[in-house]
């Protein structure tokens, strides 16, 4: 895992949540019609968005004639990851119950939590 992957602001990580549900690379096209019913926006914002995450090491610009392809640089679960550890950290001061508190105080259901009670016990975490 990379240290220090920076937090995207809530634009560019909707895209880059858009890039790393297809498998790669993606044009900006299929991005546009994926993104257009949840977070639509137009399509110079969303190629200054994806310029934006290439400048950040988080995407690969490939363009091949006249259609550009984007390639994720940075997995989602290594992004998850780095993510989570810095709440732990910053958030919780590496404190297991305050992230523990803040967990349950996160509006998590009760099957929710009862799931990771039961990923935690077999150890599938």
């Amino acid at each position: 895992m990379r240290n220090h992957i920076l937090r995207l602001p809530d634009a560019e990580l909707e895209v880059m949540q858009a890039v790393w549900s297809f498998p790669p690379p993606v044009s900006r096209k299929t991005l546009e019609e994926h993104l257009k019913h949840s977070h639509p926006m137009a399509q110079t914002t969303l190629l200054t968005l994806l310029t934006r995450l290439n400048e950040k090491r988080f995407l690969r610009i490939e363009k091949i004639g006249r259609i550009s392809h984007y390639y994720p640089l940075i997995e989602k679960q290594e992004y998850l990851a780095e993510q989570s550890n810095r709440f732990f950290h910053k958030l919780c001061g590496g404190n297991i119950s305050t992230f523990a508190n803040a967990l349950c105080d996160s509006g998590l259901t009760k099957e929710e939590l009862a799931e990771l009670r039961g990923l935690l016990e077999r150890g599938e975490l």
